[in-house]
Parts: C-alpha cells; structure tokens; sequence
C-alpha cells in the first residue's frame, strides 16, 4: 500500500485501535506515525513490537474470523486506514501486488517468530528449564 491517501482515522497517543479478544473483520495499515502491538495475559502486558508507516497489521482477521491475539495501540499520534474484506479484495483486484506484499508481511512474520521459538528454547535448555 502506498499510504499516500489520506483517507485514515488519526488516533491519539495511547488510543486502542483494535483490541485483544475482540473478533475481527478488517485489517490497519499504518499511514504516518507509529503504533504498538501490545499482549496481554494474567493481566500483564508485553509489547511485543513496533509498527510505523506503511505497515499492515491485523491482517488474519480479514482471513480468518477469531479473536485478535493482541491489541494495536497508537504510540504518539497515528493515522490508521482501515480495510475490512470487500475493500481489500476490490483493492487486491486494482493492484495484484498487494497480494504478494501482504504474503511477505506474513511470511516475515513468521519467521520471525520461528526464530524467537529456537532463541527462547536455547535460554530454556541452558537454564535448565527445557527437557525434550
């Protein structure tokens, strides 16, 4: 995406975009500023990245109906385009490459998080805590 329109909603510093645990049905490009993809559990919060201009976030929900697994916080003020299904695909069908983009994302992603599984598992087995 471009993010050259300027057609996205501005969100303050600190404003919940899209929350953990609420079922989604669009997915957010960032267009200016910078947001936080941030997780909770038992009531604790990790901030588990970064995003900023031109990012895609929130995209399995365009894939699949569930829950979000986190939740996407404006860091500073942020304009946030969103797309829900029927304008992704009619985007998808103006401008092919959109597809292999958001493919790329994912694919980066989740290598990423491959990579994060084996470093996690190292400190686990030299601390005595893994066993397989």
């Amino acid at each position: 995406m471009d993010g050259t329109a300027v057609l996205g909603r501005i969100y303050a510093d600190g404003e919940t975009v899209a929350r953990q645990g609420d079922v989604g049905d669009c997915m957010y490009v960032v267009q200016d500023g910078e947001v936080e993809i941030v997780a909770e559990h038992d009531g604790h919060e990790t901030v588990l990245r970064s995003a900023g201009r031109n990012e895609i976030l929130g995209e399995m929900a365009i894939f699949e109906h569930r829950p979000r697994s986190a939740t996407i916080r404006a860091r500073g003020t942020a304009r946030i385009l969103t797309l829900d299904k029927r304008n992704f695909l009619r985007r998808i069908n103006e401008d092919p490459s959109l597809a292999f983009r958001m493919i790329e994302t994912m694919s980066h992603r989740v290598r990423d998080l491959s990579a994060e599984v084996v470093e996690l598992e190292e400190r686990l087995r030299a601390a005595g805590a893994l066993v397989r």
